[in-house]
C-alpha cells in the first residue's frame, strides 16, 4: 500500500528554505565559489550535516564537476555561484549539461531587490541570461515560494530530456523569513510507448535486412544499459553508440558495431549508411552522431524512440516517433520476441568485423621510441581495472580513446558532446566525489587542461586522488589540423608555450611525472592508481602526429 506523504510547515529564512529543499531531494554535494550575495545559503549549509559543500577554484571548474558528478551518481549537480560574473563563469557548464542533457540545478546569487534596475553591482537579469541554454529559468522573489519554486527546478531538471534549470536568489529574499510548505519530492516521470507504435515498430524491423540500433544517453539515464544487451541479443541487431556514449553497450560484445563520433573510421561509418531500419534510443541524433546531418537517406526507415516530444522530428522526420522512457520502451520491444532473418543475422556479423579490424588497424604513429596515443591507449586498457571511470576533454587526443579503448563496463565514460575544453580535470574531481572508491581517470591536452588545472588544487584540498593525464604538443591541436587542412603551412595561433605541468601540479600538492616511455607510462599507472593524493602524468608527445589517420606532413601532402 502506497501512503499519502504530507505536507509539513516551517518559519525559515529563505537561505534556509532553499537548503531544506536540497536536504529533501537528497542532495549531499553543493559545488561553488563563495559569493557574499548567497552567503545566507552558504550559512544554512554549515547547519545541515548531510550536505557538503565544495569549494572550487573558478565557477567553470566548479559547473564541470557538478556536471561529471550528475553523469556519475545519476542525480542533479548543484553548483552555486554569485551574480552575473559568477554565473557568466559557469554558463560553460550549463552549456554543457544542457547539450549533453545532464540533470543540473543552478543556484546564482542576485542583486538586492531594491537597487534593481540601476545597473547595481554586478547586475544582469539572470533568468533572462541563461534562459536560451537551460531547461527552465526562474528568479525567486518571495520567501514563501522557495519550496514550491525549488521543488519545481528538481523535476524539470530531472523530467523529459533531462537538462540544466537556474534558480536566480535575491540576496534580500534569502535574508526574509516566511512560512514554507514543504511537499514530498517529486520522481521522475517514466512514459511508456502506445500499442499502436509498438505495433508499427514491429511490423517494421521484422522486415528489416539489415537493421541497426543507434543507442544514446536516454539509455544511460534510464539505466537502461541491461534491458539494451538484452533486446540487442533477442533480436539479434547490432548496436552502435552515439557520439560520447561509448559505454552504453559492452564493446566487446558481438553485437557491437562501433561509436558515431569524431574521427570515427569510415567504414564503421558506413554500417548506418547500408541499415535499411534505424532503430534510435535516447539519442538526439546530433551535427556529431549524425556526421553533420548527412548520415541517412530516404530509403532508411528511421524509429526514433525518445522521452522528449521536442527531440522527435527535430532533425530527421521519423516512420515511427515513440514518446518513452529507454527502459520501458526496451521493455515494451522485448515482448515483441523478434526474430531476425538469415540475411540480417550473416549482416550483422559482417559489420562486426568491420567494426574489430579497424579496432586493430596500425595508426600512422612515427615517432620511434617515443610513447605514442595508441601505446598510451593500450596500457590504460591493461593496466587499469575495467571499472575505472574515464572523463576527457575536447581535443583530437580524444580519438585514440574513442576508436581504440574498448568499453566493457556501463558508466566507465563521462564525456562532454558539447565539446568543451577544459571539461576534464573537473569532471574526473565530480565523479570521484559520486563515486569514491572507483578509480578515476582524466584525459587532456594541454591546450584544454591549462583552463581548468587549478581544480587540481580542489582535488588535493578534499582527498580526491584522481588520475589526470596530459597529452602535450603544445598547440591547440585539434585546430591546428584544420588548419593545415584548409590554410596548409600558414600556422597562426595554435602554437602553445611550454608549460612543466610537473612542477605545476607538485606546488599544489599532487605528485607529478613526465612520460616520454611506454614503460615509464606503464610505471607510473601502477603508482598512480595505488596512490592516496592526485596525480598528474605529463605525456610529451610527438606534435607531428596530429590525428588518428595522419601526421602534418601527410596532411599538407595531400592539399599539393
Amino acid at each position: 500500500m502506497i501512503h499519502a506523504q504530507s505536507v509539513t510547515v516551517e518559519k525559515l529564512t529563505g537561505g534556509q528554505g532553499v537548503v531544506a529543499c536540497l536536504k529533501r531531494e537528497r542532495v549531499s554535494k553543493v559545488f561553488c565559489v563563495p559569493g557574499e550575495s548567497y552567503l545566507p545559503v552558504m550559512d544554512a549549509i554549515y547547519d545541515e550535516p548531510s550536505i557538503e559543500l565544495i569549494s572550487c577554484r573558478h565557477e567553470g571548474g566548479a559547473s564541470f564537476m557538478a556536471e561529471g558528478y550528475a553523469k556519475a551518481s545519476g542525480e542533479p549537480g548543484v553548483v552555486m555561484a554569485t551574480r552575473a560574473v559568477g554565473g557568466a563563469n559557469l554558463a560553460i557548464g550549463i552549456h554543457t549539461a544542457y547539450q549533453d542533457s545532464t540533470p543540473m540545478v543552478v543556484f546564482l546569487g542576485q542583486v538586492h531587490t531594491a537597487f534593481r534596475g540601476r545597473e547595481g553591482f554586478q547586475e544582469v537579469e539572470l533568468d533572462q541570461f541563461f534562459s536560451h541554454i537551460a531547461k527552465w529559468t526562474v528568479e525567486i522573489n518571495d520567501a514563501a515560494r522557495v519550496p514550491e519554486l525549488v521543488t519545481r527546478a528538481f523535476k524539470t531538471a530531472r523530467s523529459g530530456r533531462p537538462g540544466p534549470v537556474v534558480v536566480s536568489l535575491p540576496e534580500d529574499m534569502l535574508r526574509d523569513v516566511a512560512e514554507m510548505a514543504f511537499s514530498p519530492a517529486m520522481e521522475r516521470s517514466k512514459p511508456a510507448p502506445s500499442l499502436s507504435e509498438l505495433e508499427k515498430a514491429g511490423v517494421l524491423l521484422k522486415e528489416a535486412k539489415r537493421p541497426i540500433i543507434i543507442a544514446g544517453g536516454g539509455v544511460i539515464r534510464a539505466n537502461a544499459e541491461k534491458e539494451l544487451l538484452s533486446f540487442a541479443e533477442a533480436a539479434g541487431i547490432p548496436v552502435m553508440a552515439s557520439f560520447r556514449r561509448h559505454d552504453v553497450f559492452p564493446n566487446h560484445h558481438p553485437l557491437y558495431a562501433g561509436h558515431l563520433g569524431l574521427g570515427t573510421p569510415l567504414p564503421i561509418i558506413e554500417t548506418a549508411k547500408q541499415a535499411d531500419v534505424i532503430l534510435t534510443i535516447g539519442s538526439r541524433l546530433s551535427e556529431i552522431t549524425s556526421q553533420d546531418y548527412s548520415l541517412f537517406n530516404k530509403e532508411q526507415q528511421l524509429i526514433h524512440i525518445d522521452i522528449s516530444e521536442e527531440t522527435i522530428g527535430k532533425t530527421f522526420i521519423p516512420a515511427v516517433g515513440m514518446l518513452a522512457d529507454a527502459k520501458e520502451a526496451l521493455d515494451a520491444l522485448a515482448g515483441l520476441e523478434l526474430t531476425i532473418q538469415a540475411e540480417a543475422a550473416e549482416w550483422a556479423a559482417e559489420r562486426r568485423r568491420v567494426f574489430e579490424k579497424c579496432a586493430a588497424a596500425e595508426t600512422a604513429e612515427r615517432a620511434a621510441g617515443a610513447l605514442s596515443y595508441r601505446q598510451s591507449i593500450q596500457l590504460l586498457q591493461s593496466e587499469l581495472p575495467a571499472e575505472t571511470i574515464f572523463t576527457n576533454d575536447a581535443g583530437n587526443f580524444a580519438t585514440w580513446l574513442h576508436n581504440y579503448f574498448c568499453f566493457t563496463q556501463a558508466n566507465t565514460y563521462i564525456g562532454p558532446t558539447s565539446g568543451a575544453m577544459g571539461y576534464g580535470i573537473p569532471a574526473a574531481i565530480g565523479a570521484k566525489l559520486a563515486r569514491p572508491h572507483t578509480p578515476v581517470v582524466s584525459l587532456s591536452g594541454d591546450g584544454g587542461a591549462m583552463m581548468t588545472i587549478q581544480e587540481l588544487e580542489t582535488a588535493v584540498r578534499y582527498n580526491l586522488p584522481v588520475i589526470c593525464i596530459i597529452y602535450n604538443n603544445q598547440m591547440y591541436g585539434t585546430i591546428r589540423m584544420h588548419q593545415e587542412i584548409h590554410y596548409p603551412e600558414k600556422v597562426v595561433g595554435t602554437e602553445l608555450g611550454n608549460v612543466n605541468f610537473v612542477l605545476l601540479a607538485q606546488s599544489m600538492g599532487a605528485s607529478g611525472e613526465l612520460i616520454e616511455t611506454a614503460d615509464q607510462f606503464k610505471a607510473a599507472l601502477h603508482k598512480a592508481i595505488e596512490s592516496k593524493t592526485p596525480a598528474l602524468l605529463e605525456l610529451r608527445m610527438d606534435p607531428e602526429q596530429i590525428s588518428v589517420s595522419k601526421t602534418i606532413t601527410e596532411l599538407r601532402q595531400s592539399n599539393q
